[in-house]
C-alpha cells in the first residue's frame, strides 16, 4: 500500500477533532441538529485553516442516517460511501480547473435531479475566486434560490476576489489562523499515534513555522520524519531540513548592524548562505526576530513574557541587544526588511538585495529618504560625542601625529598581567556575549597608577551597557579565561578620543611583543 501524508491520514472526520475553530464548527453543528441548515455558505481564510476538511464533515453530517451530536457517525452506508469517494451526494470541484461557464451550467443542469440516497446534494466548490466572471454570473440565480435538497459551499483563500453578488447570497465564515499551542496540542497527539520522538522544542519550532496553518505544520513534520526517519527530531535537526537558522544567527546580525560593522554583517549572511537557508524565509524570520526586539524595548518587564512565546536564554539576549538600541532605530529595521521581504520573493539575485539593506542599515547616509534621517543625525551625534570631525586636509599619519602628541606617556613598565590582556584583546572580547562583545571592540584600553585594567568607552549608552554587573562579570571571566588569572579593571566614560588622550596612556595601539606559555 502506498504511503499516505500525514495530513490526509490525520484528516478529521468529525467536528469535535477540528482544531482552532471551535466558534464555527459550533454553529455548524447546532444548525444540524436544529434542522436549520442553510443553502450556501461561504469559507474563507488563509490556507490550511480547515475550509476544505468542514465542508467535508458538514456534507457527511447532513446526509448521516444517526449524527452524533451533529457529527456524522461514520457506520452508515452514507458515511461509508461519503469515506470511500463513492458517494453520489457529496460533488467536489475544483475551481482551478473547472473555472468555466460549461462547468457551471453541468452544475445547473445537475441540480435539477433528486439524491439518490440521502436527504441533500452537497457541491463543494473549492477555490470559488479562480471562477471565471461569466461562471459566477451564471451561478447567481441558482445559488440564489436552489431546490431544497441543494447545499452549495464555496471555500476560498481570497475573499476579496469573490463578487458581492455571490457573498450577499452565502452565510459566510471567516476561518482564523491556528494558534501555536493549539498546533503543537494536534502534533503531539499525532506523534504519539505515528510513534514518532521530538524535542518540545522542535515541535514549537515546526508550529510557529506553520503560520498559523494546521496543513503545513504536519507537512513540515512529515517532511522532517522523514529525513531523520526512526530518530528523535531535535531542534538543529529541523532547522537543518527546513532550510532555515537559529536565531542566534539573527543575534549575531543584528548586534553587527548595532554597531554598524558591515564587514561581520556579511560575514554573518556568506555563513547562512553556504549553509543552503532559503533567503525568503531568512528575511521573514529576521522581521520576526525585530519584531520581537521591538516589543521587548517598548513593553513593561511582566508583560514580555505573556506576548513572546521564547526560552529564558532568548529572552535575556533580546533583552541585552534592547539596551543597545532605541525603538525608532528597529522600528527603521522593520520597515526596510518588510520592504525587502516583498521584492525578494521574484529576485534572482537575493542575496545581493539583502547585502543592500544590510549595507543601508550600517550606513544610514547612504539614503535620502525620511526614514533614515534620524539615524543619520544620530551617527553625527555620536561622531560629535566621540570628537570624530572630518577634515579634507588631514590625513592618516597627521592625525596619528596629533594623537601621540597629546597622549598622556606611557608608564616606565608595564606588569605582563597587562601587556598579555592587551595583546589579547581580541581573544577577550570574543568571550563576551553580544552586543557587549561589539561595544568592547571599540573601546580604548589604558592602565591606572596601580596596575588596573582601564576600559574607555566613548559611547554613553554603551558606557551604561558595560558597567552593568552581569556584563563586567563576563569581562572578568573572559579574561581569566585567556590569560589565566584574575585581573581587576575599570570602565570609564570619555567624551571623545582626544578627552581620553589627554587624562590616559593609550595601549590601544601599542604591540605587544611578549612570549607566552602556549607560544
Amino acid at each position: 500500500m502506498s504511503y499516505t501524508a500525514l495530513y490526509r491520514k490525520w484528516r478529521p472526520d468529525r467536528f469535535e477533532d477540528v482544531k482552532g475553530q471551535d466558534a464555527i464548527v459550533t454553529t455548524l453543528k447546532n444548525q444540524i441538529l436544529q434542522d436549520r441548515v442553510g443553502h450556501a455558505y461561504l469559507f474563507c481564510g488563509t490556507r490550511g485553516t480547515g475550509k476544505t476538511t468542514v465542508a467535508k464533515i458538514m456534507a457527511r453530517a447532513v446526509n448521516c442516517e444517526n449524527p452524533v451530536n451533529g457529527s456524522p457517525c461514520g457506520k452508515c452506508s452514507s458515511c461509508i460511501a461519503a469515506a470511500d469517494g463513492t458517494s453520489m451526494n457529496i460533488i467536489e470541484i475544483d475551481a482551478a480547473s473547472n473555472n468555466g461557464v460549461e462547468n457551471i451550467r453541468d452544475i445547473r443542469d445537475d441540480v435539477t435531479y433528486t439524491p439518490t440516497n440521502g436527504k441533500y446534494k452537497v457541491y463543494i466548490i473549492d477555490e470559488a475566486h479562480m471562477l471565471s466572471p461569466g461562471a459566477f454570473n451564471a451561478l447567481l440565480k441558482t445559488l440564489e434560490e436552489p431546490p431544497s435538497y441543494v447545499i452549495f459551499i464555496l471555500a476560498t483563500t481570497e475573499m476579496h476576489r469573490i463578487p458581492v453578488t455571490i457573498v450577499s447570497r452565502c452565510q459566510r465564515y471567516d476561518f482564523k489562523r491556528i494558534s501555536v499551542d493549539t498546533i503543537v496540542e494536534r502534533l503531539n497527539e499525532l506523534m504519539a499515534g505515528e510513534d514518532i520522538d521530538a524535542e518540545e522544542k522542535a515541535v514549537r519550532y515546526i508550529a510557529r513555522a506553520a503560520d498559523g496553518a494546521l496543513r503545513d505544520a504536519l507537512s513540515l513534520l512529515d517532511q522532517c520524519n522523514s529525513f531523520y526517519y526512526g530518530q528523535t527530531l531535535t531542534y538543529d535537526k529541523v532547522l537543518e531540513v527546513l532550510g532555515t537558522v537559529d536565531t542566534k544567527v539573527f543575534s549575531d546580525l543584528i548586534c553587527a548592524i548595532i554597531a554598524r560593522d558591515i564587514k561581520s554583517s556579511v560575514k554573518i549572511l556568506d555563513t547562512v548562505v553556504m549553509q543552503g537557508c532559503e533567503l525568503t524565509q531568512f528575511v521573514v524570520d529576521l522581521t520576526w526576530y525585530l519584531r520581537n526586539l521591538l516589543i521587548v524595548k517598548t513593553s513593561e518587564e511582566d508583560e514580555i513574557e505573556e506576548v513572546l512565546d521564547m526560552t529564558s536564554e532568548n529572552l535575556a539576549q533580546l533583552k541585552r541587544e534592547a539596551e543597545a538600541v532605541d525603538q525608532n532605530r528597529i522600528m527603521r529595521y522593520i520597515r526596510i526588511f518588510s520592504n525587502l521581504s516583498n521584492d525578494i520573493k521574484f529576485a534572482t539575485q537575493k542575496r545581493i538585495l539583502i547585502e543592500i539593506a544590510i549595507i543601508k542599515l550600517c550606513k544610514p547616509q547612504l539614503e535620502t529618504d525620511t526614514d533614515s534621517l534620524a539615524d543619520r543625525i544620530r551617527v553625527l551625534e555620536e561622531k560629535f560625542e566621540q570628537g570624530v570631525f572630518v577634515n579634507p586636509d588631514s590625513t592618516e599619519e597627521g592625525d596619528r601625529r596629533q594623537e601621540e602628541a597629546v597622549s598622556v606617556p606611557l608608564p616606565k613598565a608595564l606588569s605582563e598581567d597587562i601587556k598579555r590582556a592587551v595583546a589579547r584583546w581580541s581573544q577577550i572580547t570574543a568571550g563576551v556575549s553580544n552586543p557587549g562583545q561589539s561595544m568592547l571592540r571599540k573601546c580604548r584600553l589604558s592602565v591606572s597608577d596601580d596596575d588596573r585594567l582601564i576600559i574607555a568607552v566613548m559611547d554613553s549608552l554603551g558606557y551604561e551597557y558595560l558597567k552593568g554587573d552581569a556584563v563586567r562579570s563576563e569581562i572578568g571571566n573572559a579574561i581569566e579565561d585567556v590569560i589565566g588569572k584574575t585581573m581587576d579593571f575599570d570602565v570609564v566614560f570619555s567624551e571623545n578620543k582626544k578627552e581620553f588622550m589627554k587624562n590616559y596612556p593609550d595601549l590601544s595601539a601599542i604591540k605587544m611583543d611578549i612570549v607566552t606559555e602556549d607560544q
